[in-house]
């Protein structure tokens, strides 16, 4: 999802975002997640101390999971601080695949997108964001400038939009959510 992101503070807007396009209460029977709420798992939520309904899961409960799990933890405002869209993109993918999965995209794009390692080392896919990572953010915006960014944006997209369909053939149960995906959560569709 290409959006773009300025300080760091504005992280909530991200938030804001995905709380709104998830929305309310949701027990999906082809979901298997289970009941969400804003999003938010119920397996997640109680992991978080929430102990109520997931019905009534407030708002500020849930934003406050995702700045905590989904941007903080997994070093995404790290990210941000460089290379502000792939940070969005980082958390939207992490939000609806997880961190590690969106972690990995860009670690596999980055070493893609290396030339052979001539422009930084090739990183480990580690699915985390560590200082390795963020060393080879740094040599392959030096290398391709402000460009680059959106080059490496498309690169994660097209990785994302890859699993969607890998996972929809796999399972066609969840053909019930691949039109969403692609139109809500991949390019510029969203915006």
């Amino acid at each position: 999802m290409a959006l773009s992101l300025s300080p760091a503070s504005d992280v909530d807007m991200l938030i804001d975002a995905v709380i709104d396009r998830e929305g309310r209460y949701v027990n999906h029977p082809a979901d298997r997640g289970g009941a969400t709420c804003w999003g938010i798992t119920e397996a997640v939520a109680r992991a978080e101390g929430y102990a109520g309904a997931m019905r009534t899961l407030p708002r500020d409960t849930a934003a406050a999971i995702y700045r905590r799990l989904y941007w903080l933890r997994p070093g995404f405002d790290k990210v941000a601080l460089r290379a502000p869209a792939i940070a969005a993109e980082l958390f939207d993918t992490g939000v609806n695949m997880g961190t590690g999965t969106a972690a990995g995209f860009l670690q596999r794009a980055l070493n893609a997108l290396n030339r052979a390692a001539r422009d930084y080392p090739d990183i480990a896919v580690d699915r985390a964001i560590g200082p390795r990572t963020l060393a080879a953010l740094d040599g392959f915006l030096k290398t391709r400038g402000k460009g680059g960014e959106t080059v490496l944006l498309r690169a994660m997209e097209a990785l994302q939009g890859e699993r969607y369909i890998a996972l929809a053939e796999r399972r066609p149960s969840q053909e019930a959510f691949l039109y969403g995906w692609l139109a809500n959560r991949v390019g510029d569709a969203n915006p």
